[in-house]
């Protein structure tokens, strides 16, 4: 008699039925790997995976002037991750904050890698896409995680999130935004750090003032973040905000 082992058919597990199967292994595998390594508190970096260093474009026959212009936030995003797990590196274990992206190149690269520098270790989410997105190569391995689920990504990407720093970037980067952004205004989580780096870029992009105008969100909602220009007064909010107390209470979301 011919007898199916469902938990090792692979034709079953990638069948429609066993959807909530898949789901549920990106929600308990990252929870438990995360949990191995001792990582209770991220500090969250997203930008475009288009910004190349400025050493790559170098190499590139021609290049337009506001590619060059992005390139200088992949080096400022390596010198916030540098300096921030300088930082972390002399807290202890359980209080220390690490640097979590979304694993691809560009500013998710920029992180990472500073954090590398810094002697650190550091976190890669990443997604499979058709192209542009792969591990990059600072990711800590162990620490390495690729979803298929945007959904599921995302609750990890912010689940032990501490504080949020938005580099220039493209949709994704603003549904992260607007998605956080949310999220603190409904009190659905604990208020939390969100830095808007760039003031260049974000202050056209989004017409803050007009929404008020409209009366389709309050003043005081533009408390919810902070525009930086630069890496140590960044970094300097982020150590004066993230205290042990602040937290140790976060964690009870």
């Amino acid at each position: 008699m011919e007898t199916s082992v469902f938990y090792s058919d692979q034709t079953f597990s990638t069948s429609a039925d066993a959807r909530p199967l898949r789901i549920l292994s990106e929600y308990i595998g990252p929870e438990r790997r995360l949990a191995q390594n001792n990582i209770r508190h991220t500090i969250c970096f997203f930008g475009s995976a288009r910004i190349l260093p400025e050493v790559e474009l170098l190499s590139a026959k021609s290049i337009a002037k506001e590619a060059r212009r992005a390139s200088a936030y992949y080096e400022k995003a390596q010198q916030l991750a540098y300096k921030i797990t300088t930082w972390a590196l002399q807290m202890s274990e359980n209080d220390r904050p690490y640097i979590v992206t979304g694993g691809g190149p560009g500013i998710m690269e920029a992180g990472n890698r500073g954090a590398k520098d810094a002697g650190g270790v550091s976190v890669g989410m990443s997604i499979s896409l058709p192209k542009e997105q792969c591990l990059n190569d600072y990711c800590t391995p162990g620490l390495s995680m690729q979803f298929h689920y945007f959904f599921m990504r995302k609750l990890w990407l912010l689940f032990k999130t501490r504080a949020f720093v938005a580099f220039p970037g493209g949709i994704g980067t603003l549904d992260e935004l607007c998605e956080i952004l949310t999220l603190i205004q409904t009190q659905k989580v604990r208020r939390f750090p969100i830095i808007l780096f760039g003031r260049e870029f974000w202050e056209p992009l989004i017409n803050f003032q007009q929404l008020i105008d409209w009366g389709m969100i309050h003043e005081k909602d533009l408390d919810l973040f902070k525009f930086f220009d630069d890496p140590q007064e960044a970094s300097d909010y982020l150590r004066a905000t993230l205290t042990p107390d602040f937290l140790a209470n976060a964690m009870n979301r």
